[in-house]
C-alpha cells in the first residue's frame, strides 16, 4: 500500500479487473512479487 500510494480496497478492485498484479498466498497472508509491483509503477509512470 506505501509503495503505491493506494488503499487495500483500491487494489483488490485492480486486482478484480486485472489491472494489478495479483498476490501470493502465503498460509492466510498475501504478498505480492517485488519485481512486478516494481513493473507495474513503471507502466503507470508511462501513462503520465
Amino acid at each position: 500500500m506505501d509503495r503505491v500510494a493506494l488503499k487495500r480496497t483500491s487494489i483488490y478492485e485492480l486486482i478484480k479487473t486485472r489491472d494489478f498484479p495479483a498476490p501470493v498466498k502465503i498460509q492466510r497472508a498475501s504478498r505480492w512479487v517485488d519485481i512486478e509491483i516494481s513493473d507495474w509503477i513503471r507502466v503507470q509512470m508511462s501513462k503520465r
